[in-house]
This record gives C-alpha cells, structure tokens and sequence, in this order.
C-alpha cells in the first residue's frame, strides 16, 4: 500500500514520467567507473527517496551492453509505426465489425418485435372499427324507428317534395331570405297596385314572363306578389289591430263603445249579417273557407271537399267544457278527434286503457270506502246506498275539464251541423266579452274572398339587407318580412312567387298563432280523392269559382298530413322544397 501510494492516478506514460524525475535529479543508469560506493549509494537513497520503483528492481546495470527491459512497459513487445498503424486499422475495423453486429441484434430484435406492433396495431384499429360499425349500424336503426314512429304518428319532422302539405293554422308573420335581392317586393307603382286588385276582385291570375332575369322591372310579378298579399276582414278599424284576438288587449281610449250599448249592437248586427254571408258563399262553393276569431278561441269554416272531408267542417280551438256543454244543448253534434285517437291507440293490444280504468275502479272503491267510512261508526252503513253514479259523474266530469284550453279540446263539427253552429254563434253572448278591453267587440272574420261587409286588406312587408355568416366568412343576404294574418291560400301563393323571382332558392322561418296550431288535425271521415259522393247521387263539388289560383286550391283540396303539427320552417333549393314542422 505504501508503495502504490506513489503513483500518479492520471499518468498514461509512466516511463515518461521516469525520465523527468530522472532529468530533475540528476542521476542515470550510465556505468561510470568513477563512481564510488559511498556516492552510488547516495544516489540509490536519494533515488529511494524520489522513485516510486521498489528497491527489488533497483540493481546495476549489467556491463554486457544488453539494455535493460523497462519494467513499465507493456509486456508485449512495442510493435513498429506501421505494424501499429495496422494495428489500429485492425481495431477500428474489428470495432466497427461489433458496432454494425449489434447494429444488427438491435434491428433484428426490432423486427422481431414489429409484427407484435403491428398485430397489436392492427388488432386495435379492428376492434376500434368494429365498435365503430356497430354504433352507426345502432344509430342507424335509431333513427330508422325514429322515423318510423314520426310516420306512425302522422308528424313529418322533414320533408323534400315538389310542393309542400297544406297547412290551415294562421301565420303571424313570414321573414324570407334569399341570396338574390329580394327588393322588388316592396313599394308596388300606383299601376302595378292597381292591376293586382283587379285581378284579385275578378279571380284572374296572369302568367309570369319565362325570363326573369330582373324581377324589378317585371310590373306582372310585382303585381302577382300584391295579389297574394291580399285578404277580406270584418269589421275593421283602422287605429286597432283586430288580429290575434286571444289574449289581446286594446286600450280603453280605443274603444269608445265599450260603455255605449248602441255601438254595441250596431256593431254586432253588422257582424251577424257579414258572418251569414260568408256561410252562404261558403255552401255555395264560392269561398273555400274562412276565419272566425273570438277573444276565447277561433273557429275554421272550410267548404266540401277541401281537405279531404266529405262535407263542410268547422274546426273549434281551444274549447272549454262550457263552450261544449252549451253547444250539446244547442243540438251541435261533434267530436273531439284528438281524444279518439289517444282512446284508440289505448285500446289497442298493450294499450293503457284497461290499466286506467282499473286504476280509476280501484280509486273510486278505495274512495268510496273511505268517504263513507264514519256510516260504520254509528251503524247506518246498510239503510243509506252508496252514491256510486254521482263518484262515475264527477270522474267524467274532472277528465272533461282538464281538456279546457289544450289542444287536445280540438271539435270539430261537419255537415248540417256547421248550419247550426253559425246560429249558435250569432245568439251566443259569450262569444262576445263582457268585460275588459274587449268589451263589446265582435270576433274577426277572415276571408280570401270578398263579403257583405268585408274591408279589404293587405299584408305589410319590408325588405332589409343582412349579412350571415357562411363557412366562416359573411355572405350578403336580402331578407324580406311579411306581417299580418297569413291565410293558407296566401301562402301558397306567396312561395309560388318567390320561386320564379328568386330562381327556385330561399328559405322562410313562419311564425304560428298558438290557437290555431292544431287545426291540421283530421278526422276518420276523411277522404283520399279529390271529389266527394253525396247522398243524393255522384256529385263532384266544382271549386273552381272559388277565387283561388288553380295550384293553392289543388294543395288545400289534399288531406294535411301533418296531424297535430304545424309548418315552422320552408326552404326552396334548386326548385325542390323541404320543411320542417
């Protein structure tokens, strides 16, 4: 230990280092015969003292001339310059020989593991695909039942067709866009306003030009589109807005026969008279239809044949147990058509009916017992009968009045019976508020077509420019709003228009008064031709003096298929029309 403790950790030559400490000293390995022992033998102490070589190795050299091996070099022999260059070739190649052999394991490790990878790889991408393929195949049936239920149900969600259903309830306003401008529609000349009044008192509809490529300056079109914006009203004030009725309210300065009695059946009388015209013209075939539109609900008068019914119907909503009640005592025979459709789908296998009614036996027994309960008490239950009747009456009496003021109290009244309901209408004072800001007011009446009474009156439209946001950029739209009640007849004639100015692409947001929302709704009597059979012999209604274009008559004579739904929604692309309710 004592002699490795000399030693320099970072020498990489030690004979270099020997010579140094040599040459520092000043001794060498030369035999020199002047030396004597006591010098030799101070050198070899001071060179004990200075060289880490143990004193073993320390001897004189011989005097032979053979050169003492260096007991620092390496034990091989010290090859020549160029035996150490190849050498050192040698190495490097050997080296780079192991270096591309275990370039070569870690490759042919690699690919032996790469087709693990990639089984793995490939497994997962399977099974993500499969599970991929089994939600679309889920969704797919998803929606395919989703479908299937709309259809059952009589309520297209979507639809994609030449013309779109007939739908019967009012528009409180129509907004159309269209990429094409839609300032033409606006501003009518004194000529152009003219020639559409003439045409719409006469019946008489003009065709449009094949070209249009500036509908601006094409007086036929703009005088179409007046036309369709045309419709009769009664009565008609000029400082109030008669339409929507239910739940409108008008200020009291507005309406000066509130306390004046004789206004008020001035006002009335006129009505009465303007409401038998209508059904006159109605029965005749002259009007296809009509409003009437109370401060309670409104009623839609429609002639035979339109809608697929065999006779004249009228269409009551919302009603209330005192409206039906009162029009029973009248002798009115009629339906409710959405309460026969839920009883019929209950009664059918799997249905809820026969749940319900033993729910309701099992209440009205459990009722029964305790309501009557305190009879045991004083031992009096066997003299007194259980009122079993009046706990049935008062059952029958509670479901009626939950069907007040929901579309579900939807009546609908046909044939003579329609006769009796205009009578009950005109005698009924409860059609007629007796308090409020509508105190005194007749309904309104709605018409195509012109009656005794009637004002004539036109639809108010604007036109703006808009601009929407189209695959993240902003398109310049024209946008064209129409306000006022908006007929059937209307607006089919609106849409038929539009499509010839605005080259078959625009779509329409429609806005539904509430009340009316389900006067789509049909009824079993309905049939699937245009004409009809009366009693007395083949007879086929003849509609054509009705004052409607030739195309609105022939979508309003279809049944609607849209049940209890209404239209939201229309949309014109390349001339093919989809909706949405």
């Amino acid at each position: 230990m004592d002699e490795e403790a000399g030693y320099s950790p970072s020498f990489k030559r030690p004979a270099e280092v020997l010579r140094m400490r040599r040459r520092r000293s000043g001794l060498g390995w030369s035999s020199s015969p002047a030396t004597s022992p006591g010098a030799s033998s101070s050198s070899t102490a001071a060179c004990l003292r200075l060289s880490p070589v143990p004193s073993s190795h320390l001897r004189a050299p011989s005097t032979g001339g053979t050169k003492r091996r260096n007991p620092f070099t390496h034990r091989e022999p010290k090859p020549s310059p160029k035996k150490n260059r190849v050498a050192e070739s040698d190495e490097e190649e050997e080296e780079e020989e192991e270096e591309e052999e275990e370039e070569g394991e870690e490759e042919s490790s690699q690919r032996d593991c790469l087709p693990l990878l990639y089984s793995n790889d490939r497994s997962q991408e399977a099974d993500h695909q499969d599970r991929s393929q089994e939600a679309d195949h889920q969704d797919h049936q998803d929606r395919s039942q989703e479908a299937d239920h709309q259809e059952n149900t009589h309520s297209r969600a979507r639809g994609c067709s030449r013309d779109y259903p007939a739908d019967w309830s009012l528009k409180t306003r129509l907004v159309v866009t269209s990429p094409r401008s839609l300032s033409w529609a606006q501003q009518p000349r004194a000529q152009e306003e003219a020639l559409a009044l003439h045409h719409h008192c006469r019946a008489h509809f003009s065709r449009l030009p094949p070209d249009l490529s500036d509908p601006g300056s094409c007086p036929e079109l703009r005088a179409a589109f007046q036309q369709a914006l045309v419709y009769w009203q009664h009565p008609s004030l000029p400082w109030l807005s008669l339409f929507p009725r239910v739940n409108a309210s008008f200020s009291e300065n507005n309406c000066p026969w509130s306390h004046d009695t004789t206004v008020q059946h001035s006002l009335r009388r006129d009505w009465a008279l303007s409401l038998s015209s209508l059904y006159g013209l109605l029965k005749s075939g002259l009007c296809p239809y009509f409003y009437l539109c109370s401060y309670q609900f409104t009623v839609l008068f429609r002639a035979a044949g339109l809608a697929g019914f065999s006779s004249i119907t009228a269409l009551l909503s919302p009603t209330t147990r005192g409206l039906r009640e009162a029009m029973k005592a009248e002798g009115i025979e009629f339906n409710l058509p959405l309460v026969e459709e839920s009883k019929k789908s209950r009664r059918e296998p799997g249905g809820e009916e026969e749940e319900r009614l033993k729910e309701a036996a099992d209440l009205q027994h459990s009722d029964g017992d305790d309501s009557f309960c305190w009879l045991k008490e004083i031992g009096v239950q066997d003299q007194i009968k259980k009122p079993e009747g009046l706990l049935m009456q008062l059952q029958k009496e509670n479901h009626a009045m939950s069907l007040d003021h929901k579309p579900e109290s939807v009546a609908l009244v046909e044939g003579l019976h329609t006769f009796t309901l205009i009578n009950f209408l005109i005698n009924s004072k409860s059609i007629v508020a007796a308090a409020g800001s509508q105190t005194g007011l007749p309904p309104t009446l709605l018409s195509p077509v012109a009656f005794r009474g009637a004002s004539m009156h036109m639809m108010k439209s604007r036109c703006v420019n808009v601009k929407s946001q189209v695959d993240f950029s902003y398109q310049n739209l024209s946008s064209l709003e129409i306000t006022g009640p908006v007929l059937p007849s209307s607006l089919h004639a609106i849409t038929k228009v539009l499509q010839r100015a605005q080259k078959g692409n625009f779509w329409a947001v429609l806005s539904t008064h509430r009340p009316t929302a389900v006067l789509n709704t049909h009824s079993t009597t309905v049939l699937n031709t245009l004409g009809i059979r009366q009693q007395g012999g083949a007879a086929l209604i003849d509609h054509s003096s009705c004052g409607l274009h030739p195309e609105s008559l022939q979508q309003l004579l279809q049944p609607s298929s849209l049940g209890k739904t209404f239209l939201t929604h229309i949309k014109m692309s390349q001339n093919s029309i989809s909706w949405r309710n």
